[in-house]
């Protein structure tokens, strides 16, 4: 069964699309319209695609196995989103109590994450040595309603691309493992990209598929507050598109990649895959923005948007651009950029002017309420409704297109600043999205003690 297959055999599963909304004239929804749809039922709407899975009962908390590399610091992903699991989150500007048991946790690097060690012990939460054991609970069949990888943070290796060598498809296949002698399978997290390597991460989706399980993941920043409280509405005719932000390197261009999938897959017809990537890195970045003026027509409009001073882009200490084309002749580029924070720039037909959306700020001060709020709501709605918040398609592309622009400036052992045009005819997933808005909208969380009793 081949990927556009396999896609539209999730679709089936999921029942008839929703319709579109009467009367839409614009090409976004406004806060407003988000408001309106709070509550069990709205929750129930904003829910994406789903797959097979049975959804929970209103009674049944489901009960979730963390699977992290580190947890040694407040800064550390899996403290952002397992304390948020464990006592709630900030959402729709107000505290929401956890609806998910924390009850069992899997440390890759043990010894160094203190912090975890000491969190569970607080909660009584049991610590196996194993992923098979804690997806088990020590027993010989999943014993667990779903899954949370956090495969970020601690000490691994980076190779010569630059890629961090985090284990998050080892830690998966261990789980894959269980669910295939048990016979049954369950909702997964995985934090950020899948991997590293398209082909793992093409494995990693694969499975969700075969083995009919809901899949979600990425970066926290899609679903972070934006200025305007915007969402671009499905079938918007988008062209071109360009997003704005810290891209250093891999895990950071990992978010602005995300953020650029979660724009574009709303466009006229559908997401219809990725053509080609390409990383042009140092000056050639302006030498490549000269020779596409709707790439420069895009980044000015980010600039004046925020009354920066001309060539403000220009003073980033090491450029960098990642070039995606799409099959449908869309096109996209993700600039290394400052003083912005996250922020997407498209070209729609018809509008005179690009549409300019911004993910302001930091989730800082590092506080239980502050850090990754929005993602835990999507991470515990899945886990609750057994559905897909967005296609998992996305995630798969969006790693991919990271993996290739890591690829595209070294070929047989040298680098080059003009990376290789990288053509993925593999990456040809096809599908249409179903989701509406799902960002943080309303008062942003209070900065307020660690519920725990203690920060470190």
């Amino acid at each position: 069964m081949n990927v556009k297959q396999q896609t539209e055999g999730a679709k089936r599963a999921a029942g008839p699309r929703p319709a579109a909304r009467a009367g839409d004239s614009g090409a976004f929804l406004t806060r407003r319209e988000m408001l309106g749809m709070t509550g069990m039922a709205g929750l129930a709407a904003l829910a994406g695609s789903a797959t097979g899975a049975v959804p929970q009962t209103a009674q049944q908390r489901p009960r979730i196995a963390c699977l992290v590399t580190y947890w040694g610091a407040t800064r550390s992903h899996a403290d952002w989103i397992i304390t948020k699991l464990l006592d709630g989150y900030w959402w729709q500007g107000a505290h929401t109590p956890s609806r998910v048991d924390v009850v069992s946790v899997y440390i890759h690097q043990f010894e160094t994450s203190l912090l975890g060690q000491k969190i569970c012990k607080a909660r009584n939460i049991p610590i196996f040595r194993t992923v098979g054991e804690a997806v088990s609970l020590g027993g010989k069949e999943l014993a667990v309603d779903g899954v949370v990888i956090v495969g970020e943070h601690g000490e691994y290796p980076t190779n010569l691309k630059g890629q961090w060598m985090l284990p998050r498809w080892w830690i998966y296949q261990q789980v894959i493992k269980v669910f295939e002698q048990s016979k049954r399978s369950v909702p997964i997290f995985n934090d950020k990209h899948l991997s590293i390597s398209w082909d793992e991460a093409k494995w990693m989706f694969d499975k969700s598929r075969e083995l009919d399980f809901p899949l979600t993941g990425g970066s926290s920043i899609p679903t972070y507050f934006r200025k305007p409280e915007i969402e671009l509405d499905i079938d918007t005719p988008v062209q071109t598109s360009v997003v704005v932000g810290g891209a250093a390197d891999e895990g950071a261009l990992f978010h602005c990649v995300d953020v650029l999938q979660a724009f574009v897959e709303r466009r006229r017809g559908g997401e219809t895959g990725v053509k080609a990537v390409q990383c042009i890195r140092g000056s050639e970045t302006w030498k490549w923005t000269e020779r596409n003026p709707w790439a420069a027509r895009l980044l000015e409009s980010i600039r004046v948007n925020f009354e920066l001073k001309p060539g403000h882009f220009q003073e980033i200490a090491k450029p960098n651009v990642c070039i995606v084309e799409y099959n449908d002749g869309t096109k996209a580029a993700v600039f290394s950029g400052q003083g912005v924070g996250w922020t997407y720039a498209g070209e729609i037909e018809g509008r005179g002017e690009p549409v300019v959306i911004s993910m302001l700020g930091w989730p800082g001060p590092f506080s239980q309420y502050h850090a990754s709020n929005s993602q835990p709501h999507w991470i515990t709605e899945m886990m609750v409704t057994g559905r897909e918040p967005f296609n998992a398609e996305r995630l798969l592309l969006s790693t991919g297109i990271v993996a290739y622009n890591m690829e595209s400036n070294w070929e047989n052992g040298r680098y080059s600043a003009i990376g290789r045009r990288i053509e993925t005819p593999y990456m040809n997933m096809t599908y249409r999205s179903t989701r509406t808005a799902q960002f943080s909208t309303g008062e942003r969380p209070p900065n307020v003690p660690y519920m725990r009793g203690f920060a470190e």
